[in-house]
C-alpha cells in the first residue's frame, strides 16, 4: 500500500461528537485554551443539546446528522458519544479523512477496537485516546524514577480509583450503551496508568461484582496483573463509594513512592513522596491540568500527522486485557 502524505496543518479545526457533561466542562473549555486549535462544529442526536453546546461555546456550526457534521470544514473529532456510538463514529470519521480523538473505552468490544485501528491506519488519519491520567506531571515524574531504576526493581504498583456512581439516568448503567460499569469506566485508566509505569501486563485475575447497587452493570471491580518485564500490578475501582483516599504506590527493590490527591480529585495540588534507599523522605506539591497536557501533546500529532503518545492501539490493548478479566469472572460464577 502507498502511503499518502498529509500536508502539515496550520490551525488544527475540530469537531465534537457527542455533547455530554464532560465534553461541555472539561474538553471544550480546555480545547479553547489551545492557540492552535478551533472547534468549528458540533454533532448531537438531540437538536437541543447540539444548540445549547454550540450558542454556549460559540461554534459556528451545529449538526443532528452525523455525515453532514464529517463533511463540514474540520480536520479532527473527538468522539464523547456514549460508548456503543465509538465504534461507528470513528470509523466513519477515519473514512472522511478526519484524525481521531475518542473517549475511553474505546469501544464496546475489542474486535470493534481492532477494526477503528485498521480503519484509522488504512485512511492514514491519527488515532488517539483521551487517558488524561498519563499526563499529569507527577506521573510523569513518576514514571521517570521507574525508568531510571531509581526504586530498583519493579516489586508492585497499586492504584486505587473510588468515586459514587448511584444509579439513575447515566448511560453507563446501561449495558447496551456502556458495555460495563466501573471496569470499563475507571479500570480502563488504572489499567493504562500500569502499563505506562510497568509495561505489558501478561495475565489479569480478580473480581467484577455488583457490590452495593445492584444494578445492571458493576459497581466493584479488583484486579492482580502481572508485568512481562517483573513485577505486579493491584488496582480497584468503584462506583460505590463516597470517600476514599485514592492513592498511587509504587514499591521497588530500593525506594518506593506514592501519589496523592490525583486520581479523582480537582482544584487541589497532587502530592508525590519518594523514599529512596540512602535518602531522607521527600516530598512535592503539584498542580496539574491533565486535559490541557494531553491535547497539547495531540494537537501537535495532528498538526504533525505524527503518532501520539497514547494511541488507539493502547485502547485496543486495554480492551483486551478488561475483557480477560471479565470472562475469567464469568467462568467463576457460571
Amino acid at each position: 500500500m502507498i502511503e499518502i502524505k498529509r500536508p502539515e496543518i496550520r490551525k488544527l479545526k475540530w469537531g465534537v461528537a457527542g455533547c455530554g457533561r464532560y465534553a461541555e466542562f472539561s474538553f471544550i473549555p480546555t480545547l479553547h485554551l489551545l492557540r492552535r486549535s478551533a472547534l468549528t462544529s458540533v454533532y448531537s442526536h438531540d437538536p437541543q443539546r447540539a444548540k445549547f453546546i454550540s450558542e454556549k461555546f460559540g461554534v459556528p456550526f451545529k449538526y443532528t446528522d452525523y455525515d453532514e457534521f464529517l463533511s463540514s470544514d474540520i480536520d479532527a473529532v473527538y468522539i464523547s458519544s456514549v460508548n456503543a456510538h465509538h465504534y461507528e463514529q470513528a470509523i466513519k470519521a477515519a473514512r472522511a479523512g478526519k484524525h481521531v480523538h475518542c473517549e475511553k473505552p474505546l469501544a464496546i468490544t475489542s474486535e470493534q477496537a481492532g477494526e477503528m485501528v485498521k480503519a484509522c491506519k488504512e485512511n492514514n488519519v491519527q488515532f488517539s485516546v483521551n487517558y488524561v491520567l498519563r499526563f499529569h506531571p507527577l506521573i510523569i515524574k513518576a514514571k521517570e524514577f521507574i525508568d531510571a531504576q531509581l526504586l530498583g526493581s519493579l516489586v508492585s504498583i497499586n492504584l486505587n480509583y473510588n468515586i459514587d456512581l448511584a444509579p439513575g439516568s447515566n448511560f453507563r448503567y446501561d449495558k447496551q450503551l456502556s458495555g460495563g460499569g466501573a471496569l470499563r469506566d475507571l479500570g480502563t485508566h488504572m489499567i493504562d496508568l500500569l502499563r505506562f509505569f510497568g509495561g505489558e501486563i501478561v495475565s489479569i485475575d480478580g473480581i467484577v461484582d455488583d457490590l452495593i447497587y445492584k444494578g445492571e452493570v458493576d459497581d466493584f471491580a479488583s484486579a492482580i496483573v502481572k508485568f512481562q518485564k517483573n513485577g505486579y500490578g493491584y488496582f480497584n475501582v468503584s462506583y460505590n463509594n463516597k470517600k476514599a483516599f485514592n492513592r498511587i504506590e509504587i514499591l521497588g527493590y530500593k525506594g518506593a513512592l506514592s501519589i496523592d490527591h490525583l486520581i479523582g480529585t480537582k482544584n487541589i495540588p497532587s502530592r508525590l513522596t519518594i523514599l529512596f534507599e540512602g535518602e531522607a523522605r521527600k516530598a512535592f506539591r503539584k498542580r496539574g491540568n491533565n486535559q490541557l497536557n494531553l491535547l497539547r501533546s495531540v494537537q501537535k500529532s495532528f498538526l504533525k500527522n505524527e503518532t501520539p503518545l497514547v494511541t488507539g492501539y493502547d485502547g485496543y490493548v486495554n480492551m483486551k486485557i478488561m475483557e480477560e478479566l471479565e470472562s475469567k469472572c464469568r467462568a467463576k460464577n457460571s
